[in-house]
């Protein structure tokens, strides 16, 4: 048969069911944050939370026909490179924290790796001087892709239904189409979005119809996509690594100057690694170990704040704000400092996650007072936004916790002719220069500089909470760097504060790392005399927009429903439940 024809399956009709299902928990897209839901999604067994509702829908309707969570978040992610294309991806990677309902955890870690070709001063131009243009915006930033390795390897290990069935769905989608939801053709309709990707023909002619955007409701269809998702489907990673998919994509690099070859596509391997692991307050927290720095620089910071009384201080209260500004503000710095791939550098985890160490960084915060950041001091590389994060849980309680990327909103903006999907600028992740260190946000120390197979720092923080053996939640959060700050303050919110869990994720967030010396404020949420006591203090303060989107998952204590918390900052996101 050829590798084209797409068979029926039984979990194709995934996609109809989003608009026909009436007797389970399904959420509506998310609103805009002016009406945010008061309550989360219920359902007695298993729960998935996603920046698409679509996407959500297809990893629910796995776990209600026999799949675990493991599953799901497979076929969710497979469902969210179709229908959330900002982030969702086979062209990218990013990290899973995955834990057992008997209390044991794991990670899998399908960060893209740097091709042999790279080198420490590859971001330079001929004079030698460092280029932003090469460093994020050229194919030279593309890395390894390492989504597909990552979903083949858990699939391996922790997979109860066929492959087949878990990328079926998104296949059958992309080649069918779907209807383009209202993020997403606001997305696509910005001007300088359209003006950005019309530099790659091969993606205008995938996501605009006849160079125009998409309306919300309309039908898009992704036929080269269907076809790559189609070989993935049949031949496991191989299907991506090798052969035709491999093909396209390393012309696609000799064309434009990049340096992926197929060596470097069928050298990759995804990675299992231990889990991060910490407590707070009776709480234990697993996340992921470098290299996402998310998980150790969180447990960081939650170890300082373990000594202060936040119940007392008031929850976004003036001096809250205060103590998270200065465990933010260390953890970044030692992030910048310690943290790369523990592949090549040796990241002095246990020190960095210890109550000990904890408690002296707490003994050097004057709580009257903003401590000072200096341009001497280390400052953090750029790293975007655009990421998405999504929560399963199964009916016997096996917890995922999935954040994957691009990098930039569309990645490198870049479609691989005939293959259907977009290229990731991950690149850009890595220190542009050896010695490049400045008060705007270049840094240039060795952990973070590209080497060849080498996987660029990340601030990606899938987690999952337990207490007394049992599952409590599951969180994460896109952003770039507010990630690790974004994750951290909804955990703050389940624990320190007991919110219910819509609740917690809705609150307004804080952002601080170090350099610039900036505390960054939602826009909503804040009131003007709060702000102006946290001046007060020192600190310098800046009113942002909106920041990450956190879409959770919690466990009722007391009736053991999932309660599926999508963030309504994300308007296409959604929960999808099965009782």
């Amino acid at each position: 048969m050829p590798l084209t024809a797409r068979p029926l399956r039984p979990f194709a009709r995934s996609i109809t069911l989003v608009a026909t299902l009436t007797a389970t928990a399904v959420a509506q897209p998310a609103p805009p944050p002016t009406a945010r839901p008061t309550a989360a999604v219920e359902s007695s067994a298993g729960m998935v939370v996603s920046a698409s509702a679509i996407a959500s829908q297809v990893g629910r309707d796995v776990l209600a026909n026999g799949g675990n969570a493991v599953d799901a978040a497979i076929a969710t992610g497979f469902a969210l490179a179709v229908t959330y294309p900002t982030a969702g991806n086979i062209g990218g990677g990013g990290f899973m924290v995955i834990r057992f309902p008997d209390g044991r955890a794991t990670t899998i870690d399908f960060r893209e790796r740097a091709p042999a070709a790279a080198t420490s001063g590859m971001f330079t131009d001929s004079t030698g001087a460092y280029s932003s243009r090469i460093h994020h915006r050229s194919h030279k930033a593309v890395g390894v892709p390492g989504t597909v390795a990552g979903f083949d390897l858990a699939h391996q290990k922790y997979g109860k239904v066929s492959w087949a069935k878990l990328v079926d769905p998104a296949a059958r989608m992309a080649d069918t189409g779907f209807m383009v939801p209202t993020g997403l053709a606001a997305s696509l309709g910005n001007p300088r979005l359209q003006e950005q990707l019309s530099a790659y023909p091969a993606t205008i002619a995938a996501y605009y119809r006849n160079g125009k955007p998409y309306a919300a409701g309309e039908r898009m269809v992704l036929s080269d996509l269907g076809n790559t998702l189609t070989r993935i489907r049949d031949l496991r990673r191989d299907g991506f690594y090798k052969g035709t998919t491999a093909h396209l994509l390393t012309a696609e690099m000799r064309k434009n100057g990049g340096l992926i070859t197929e060596r470097d596509l069928a050298d990759y391997v995804a990675q299992e690694r231990a889990a991060v692991r910490g407590t707070f307050k009776g709480y234990e927290i697993i996340t992921m170990p470098p290299p996402s720095s998310g998980g150790v620089a969180m447990i960081e910071m939650l170890n300082i704040l373990e000594g202060v009384d936040l119940k007392a201080a008031g929850h976004n209260s003036p001096l809250y704000l205060h103590w998270l500004a200065e465990s933010m503000r260390r953890a970044f710095r030692d992030r910048a400092m310690f943290l790369g791939d523990p592949d090549f550098t040796k990241p002095p985890i246990d020190k960095l996650t210890s109550k000990a160490y904890a408690a002296t960084l707490r003994g050097t915060i004057d709580p009257l007072k903003a401590s000072p950041s200096s341009p001497a001091d280390v400052a953090q590389g750029y790293e975007s936004d655009e990421t998405t994060h999504y929560s399963v849980v199964d009916k016997d309680g096996l917890a995922v916790s999935v954040t994957y990327t691009l990098e930039a909103g569309y990645g490198l903006g870049a479609v691989v002719e005939g293959a259907g999907f977009l290229l990731n600028n991950e690149m850009g992740d890595f220190n542009g220069k050896p010695g490049l260190t400045d008060s705007t946000g270049l840094i240039g120390t060795s952990p973070n500089l590209a080497q060849p197979g080498k996987r660029m720092l990340s601030s990606m923080t899938p987690t999952i909470i337990a207490k007394d053996g049992k599952l409590v939640a599951v969180v994460g959060s896109p952003g770039g760097r507010t990630i690790i700050n974004t994750v951290m303050q909804v955990v703050l919110n389940l624990t320190a504060f007991d919110m219910p869990a819509q609740q917690a994720v809705n609150a307004a967030r804080v952002h601080h790392q170090w350099l610039p010396n900036t505390l960054t404020v939602e826009r909503e949420g804040f009131e003007a005399a709060t702000l102006e006591a946290v001046r007060a203090k020192g600190h310098v303060v800046r009113v942002g927009t909106q920041q990450g989107t956190a879409h959770s998952i919690v466990i009722d204590a007391k009736t053991g429903k999932r309660l599926g918390a999508a963030d309504p900052r994300d308007r296409d996101a959604g929960a999808a439940g099965h009782n």
